[in-house]
């Protein structure tokens, strides 16, 4: 009798069950969005070869439970048909989750759904000394937990304020969840604190007069992780502007963690190790050399 490989199984997305000879099929699901035909398909592999249902995980992963050993690669043939593959297990880069994003959600300040396949193109299943996840939320209501995740990115804006259309009306002071902006009504001036700024541009979104301009752009945390240990991710970048720079920084943090990572080690715990000023240096030299090359 050939003997198992368990672990290329898992890497496959196929995870042993406690009940023996069977397996549950995780699916590659990026940025939670299935068609309808996509969902059609599910369903008939579930009530083929499991037991009629399905197993929505915390990351917007679906899990297909009790399938068979010996019906493994007929249900990867007939998902692939609808265009469905197995997820991401071990440590590696897992899929790819993302809120609705601008295209959906009236408070989406970035498109989510564009950036994650984007980053599911470029990054999904790298091998890593463990496991790594990349959650992408549009606003600062922070649907999607940036900070919980190895590589959290946060839409985000800039706002700056112009004096000659404003009529001083009080409502961005009123909105603003940090009070980062103070009206000076007698002088007719309005400040913004950076420093408590979380460029969440709600004072944007709710001017009467568009007195205050923002633009969008991108905020990611780095060493989140949920688990046995939980921490969140910090932020140790100013807001970047170009979504090319962001994919600088994601491909230099996933170099970063292949030098210096430990075999199991999560990449919180690298960062700790080896310190997070020569992450920071890393990154800073990553996106300098992106520009340099477009000055080039």
């Amino acid at each position: 009798m050939k003997e198992i490989n368990y672990s290329e199984l898992k890497k496959g997305g196929f995870m042993r069950q406690v009940q023996k000879g069977y397996f549950s099929m995780r699916l590659r699901v990026v940025g939670g969005r299935l068609s309808a035909e996509q969902l059609k398909k599910i369903y008939e592999v579930a009530n083929k070869y499991g037991r009629g249902y399905v197993h929505l995980t915390a990351r917007q992963g679906v899990e297909i439970p009790f399938i068979r050993l010996e019906d493994i690669e007929a249900v990867k043939k007939e998902l692939s048909e609808a265009g469905i593959e197995p997820g991401a297990c071990g440590p590696r880069v897992r899929t790819i989750t993302a809120c609705q994003g601008s295209s959906i959600c009236p408070n989406g300040i970035i498109d989510t759904t564009e950036l994650a396949n984007e980053c599911d193109k470029r990054y999904y299943a790298q091998e890593l000394p463990h496991k790594f996840k990349i959650g992408i939320t549009g606003c600062g209501n922070n649907c999607l937990k940036a900070e919980e995740n190895d590589l959290g990115i946060k839409g985000a804006v800039k706002p700056e304020w112009e004096k000659s259309s404003c009529t001083f009306c009080g409502l961005c002071q009123a909105v603003c969840p940090t009070k980062a902006i103070q009206i000076d009504e007698k002088n007719k001036k309005i400040t913004i604190d950076r420093d408590k700024c979380t460029y969440c541009g709600r004072c944007v979104k709710s001017c009467p007069t568009n007195s205050w301009k923002g633009k969008p752009g991108y905020l990611l945390y780095f060493g989140g992780m949920f688990g046995n240990n939980i921490a969140l991710g910090k932020q140790i970048l100013p807001i970047l502007f170009s979504k090319e720079d962001v994919h600088k920084v994601i491909q230099a943090t996933l170099e970063f963690y292949k030098k210096y990572g430990k075999q199991g080690e999560r990449f919180r715990n690298t960062l700790e190790r080896v310190g997070w000023d020569i992450f920071k240096k890393e990154l800073e030299k990553a996106i300098e050399n992106e520009r340099s090359d477009f000055d080039e």
